[in-house]
């Protein structure tokens, strides 16, 4: 019951900041003007809190599958009874993942298309053609394709197939962001791929946390994950400040990074998220200063009570993030 309750406690406080972050930085829904019909606060709420359920289930539908492909062992490409347990919470995930996708696309639609939820099977047309709901489309066909996979796999060679599939996934909905709106510009597109890699590193850094605590604590595999984490962290840092450099310069000629800190909501979202992103560097640095030989002395706790800490921090890191996505 504890797994249950830890797990929407933390998504929990992913929602509670995303919102804080929306109503801050300028990017929370709004009423629609009078005399339009507009999609209702309801929905156009409901699309933010549908991509941070779909991001927390991928995010552990990665870290399950990095613990089949990286921490628990296999008997000559088979897989053990953890890995095969961890298969089941990766299809459980990713099927989570593709029924919150499906929502996501039909309210992001709504809103796009500026209508009622009623009324967006007359409209099913145009909706068809919106490049999101495109990308959103192709995250649910793979994401049921994924936890079909996943429901099925006992070799080592199906979950690395099916640590391709959650990369592709992950991809799809990034190439219609901040960054992918002028594809012809060299710094969209750099800005695109920045993201990509962002979200990549994340989503293992996080996953593969949540996989160590869910799976394994042994040495070996907190040691790997230590290593696999400082690799994510400064990919993330700099593919995090190069991604809003771009887009808050493209707002104002300079160094928007530096002008726009606290003078516009995305630059403020940017400082939190920055900061945020520190606590995770010190953690870390916690982690391979104190956890790691105190495990190596045969206390697991050690590491246990400060990774849960880390986990309540990228919880609202991920929150933060879903809000920079929405923040013009």
């Amino acid at each position: 019951m504890r797994r249950p309750l830890a797990i929407a406690g933390l998504v929990a406080v992913g929602i509670v900041v995303m919102v804080l972050a929306l109503l801050a930085g300028g990017g929370a829904p709004q009423r629609a003007a009078d005399g339009l019909l507009g999609a209702g606060l309801g929905v156009s709420w409901a699309v933010p809190v549908l991509r941070i359920l779909a991001d927390a289930a991928a995010v552990a539908t990665g870290g399950a599958v990095i613990a089949v492909v990286l921490f628990l062992p296999a008997t000559d490409g088979k897989l053990g009874g953890k890995a095969l347990r961890a298969c089941q919470d990766a299809a459980l995930a990713a099927g989570i993942w593709a029924v919150a996708s499906i929502g996501g696309l039909i309210a992001t639609a709504t809103v796009i298309l500026g209508i009622p939820l009623s009324h967006l099977a007359e409209h099913a047309e145009p909706a068809g053609r919106l490049s999101q709901v495109r990308a959103l489309a192709v995250a649910v066909v793979l994401t049921a394709v994924l936890a079909v996979l996943l429901s099925g796999t006992k070799t080592l060679r199906a979950a690395r197939v099916a640590a391709v599939l959650t990369v592709a996934a992950l991809i799809g909905p990034l190439l219609t962001g901040h960054g992918a709106i002028d594809r012809t510009n060299l710094w969209s597109v750099l800005a695109t791929v920045s993201l990509v890699v962002h979200v990549i590193a994340a989503t293992a850094w996080v996953g593969g946390l949540g996989a160590v605590l869910r799976y394994t604590r042994s040495r070996e595999s907190v040691e790997l994950f230590s290593t696999l984490a400082f690799v994510c962290a400064v990919t993330m840092g700099i593919t995090g400040l190069l991604t809003a450099e771009i887009h808050l310069d493209g707002r104002q000629g300079g160094w928007g990074l530096i002008t726009q800190w606290v003078t516009s909501g995305y630059g403020v979202l940017v400082l939190g998220k920055t900061l945020a992103f520190a606590a995770l560097v010190f953690i870390g640095w916690q982690h391979r200063r104190s956890s790691l030989p105190r495990l190596a002395g045969g206390d697991p706790a050690a590491f246990r009570q400060l990774a849960v800490l880390e986990l309540a921090v990228m919880a609202g890191t991920i929150g933060l993030a879903v809000a920079l996505s929405r923040t013009p």
